[in-house]
């Protein structure tokens, strides 16, 4: 039975975490816009991005995530490491939030040039402070690893390592300046950055039509937001 992931067409948005699982495993899925009569009315979705696999319907990225790891061999099998995955996965989603309000503060029923004041505080204050501590950890993460630090947890990929290479790349986009100031303080990251960007898989899908390019989504380039 194929996967179907529900999400804004266009976008890489939140649904990029999961296309990119999908993709590393190399499993057959639908990448569709939303279609709330696919999923179950005793677990509705609050928003996409969710998923449909047969009679199970799951939202969230993170929730998404930790239903597929085990399916796709993307989590170790041992529970507390697979449950440091989904709380690495989780403290992700914490970034991209922060990452997107910098361009709405205010929420996203104002467009952009109606909060751009706001805006330019808050990425400040997201350059400089927010960033780097999230960027801090991951590099901690990658010093502490018992297995070595080539990836987040344990000795293999998991969906946490392709979720902080999306988040490393959707940041290189947004703010370019910012986060080439940044890139001596966190080689490991970087390291893994470019060690998922070569796995045979994920380099054929970045070269592929499948990829969304970034633009109106989480990660979106106002220069005057870069500093």
């Amino acid at each position: 039975m194929t996967y179907t992931l529900h999400y804004w067409q266009g976008v890489p948005g939140r649904g990029e975490y999961v296309r990119l699982a999908f993709e590393e495993a190399g499993v057959a899925y639908t990448d569709q816009s939303p279609d709330w009569g696919a999923g179950h009315d005793d677990t509705p979705s609050f928003a996409p991005p969710f998923l449909t696999d047969g009679e199970v319907t799951v939202g969230q990225t993170a929730a998404i995530l930790h239903y597929l790891g085990p399916k796709l061999g993307l989590v170790p099998e041992d529970a507390r490491l697979a449950l440091w995955t989904h709380q690495i996965q989780l403290t992700v989603a914490d970034l991209v939030v922060e990452a997107h309000d910098t361009h709405h503060p205010l929420g996203p029923g104002a467009y952009y040039e109606d909060q751009k004041a706001e805006a330019k505080t808050r990425a400040q204050a997201f350059r400089d402070s927010r960033l780097p501590k999230f960027l801090d950890w991951f590099e901690e993460i990658l010093t502490q690893n018992p297995a070595g630090d080539t990836w987040l947890v344990g000795d293999a990929l998991t969906y946490a390592d392709l979720s902080l290479f999306h988040s490393l790349e959707g940041l290189d986009h947004a703010f370019p300046k910012a986060m080439k100031r940044l890139e001596g303080d966190y080689p490991k990251a970087r390291a893994l950055q470019a060690r998922v960007r070569e796995r045979p898989n994920i380099a054929a899908y970045l070269k592929s039509d499948r990829r969304q390019p970034f633009g109106e989504g989480i990660f979106r380039h106002y220069p005057e937001l870069d500093g």
